[in-house]
């Protein structure tokens, strides 16, 4: 009785092992694999979303690199991106200039305009536009004179920094900032300007679309406008607009210099401003043969002596540095 007994237990002991072994065997049969099967699906999610995020960036820097490099390095001819630039004629027409020797007119309520006639008054606002061009960091790239006509503002390219991208009218970040910010000293001013863009005497080679230094030259002065615009400048200050190539170098004996490439804004008295005006108004309303003030040579010889030696005294500062 006791035997049967005893190989009855071990007979069910025998059966619970061998249940409990299965039921572990079960229990990690196929789950790592579903687990590792989530990973690699994980896994190959992240590596698409990777994927297109490097090629929408690879795509995007192309693009930049293609707006941006207008670059005619050596004159070689490579294409100019020249845009916002008029085709056809280089002069853009306002209103003729105000008359008086005061405006108390406002101007969309900010107030009385002012008017720059006298010498005196001229070197009030270049010593403004100087200021300006000192916080701007583009002090060595400005240059102002009073003239019998007003005042003369120069914005030149040098050798380490330039108004425009090389070869497109696409203005620098500096040069486009420092014009915005003279477009509201421009608007409460009454006198009205011309905008006259330069260039070198760097030619283009194979342009098929008729591009040269006149277009670019305009085109640039297109975009100094639009900057002063966009600065708040009333569109009736300019008077006109006009590109004229690599015609009147700033450097005669170098004219592939880069003080060549250049913005002028010539701010006018009211007598000059009127004779301008004149020049491309109707015809037949004006005295023939009435003797008008116009600039001299020696006006842009003394331009060109104030920026040597604005240059050989920069150059003194470095040696002594």
């Amino acid at each position: 009785m006791q035997k049967q007994h005893d190989k009855h237990d071990k007979h069910d002991a025998a059966i619970i092992v061998r249940g409990r072994g299965k039921a572990h065997e079960d229990d990690h049969g196929g789950a790592w694999k579903v687990a590792f099967a989530d990973f690699c699906l994980a896994l190959l999610a992240l590596f698409l979303v990777l994927w297109l995020m490097a090629a929408r960036d690879q795509q995007t820097m192309k693009a930049m690199v293609r707006e941006q490099n207008g670059s005619y390095a050596d004159g070689q001819g490579n294409k100019p991106e020249i845009g916002g630039g008029p085709r056809g004629s280089l002069i853009e027409r306002f209103s003729m200039p105000h008359s008086g020797t005061s405006s108390q007119k406002e101007n969309g309520g900010e107030g009385p305009k002012v008017r720059y006639d006298s010498p005196a008054e001229l070197a009030v606002l270049s010593r403004q536009l100087g200021t300006m061009s000192v916080e701007a960091g583009l002090s060595n790239n400005l240059e102002t004179v009073i003239t019998p006509y007003g005042l003369r503002v120069t914005l030149h390219d040098t050798d380490r920094q330039g108004m425009f991208l090389l070869g497109s009218a696409m203005p620098t970040d500096r040069f486009g900032r420092l014009m915005r910010q003279m477009g509201p000293v421009f608007a409460k001013m009454e006198n009205q300007m011309l905008i006259v863009g330069h260039t070198d005497s760097r030619k283009y080679a194979g342009d098929q679309d008729g591009n040269s230094n006149w277009t670019l030259s305009n085109a640039r002065a297109m975009a100094a406008r639009s900057q002063l615009l966009a600065g708040s400048m009333n569109p009736d200050s300019v008077l006109q607009v006009v590109g004229m190539a690599d015609r009147a170098p700033f450097e005669p004996s170098n004219t592939g210099a880069a003080v060549n490439r250049r913005i002028e804004l010539l701010i006018l008295t009211n007598s000059q401003a009127s004779t301008v005006a004149a020049m491309f108004g109707v015809p037949g309303k004006n005295e023939v043969g009435a003797e008008t003030a116009v600039g001299t040579r020696g006006t842009v010889e003394e331009l060109r002596n104030k920026l040597k030696s604005v240059k050989n005294a920069n150059g003194a500062d470095a040696q002594g540095k």
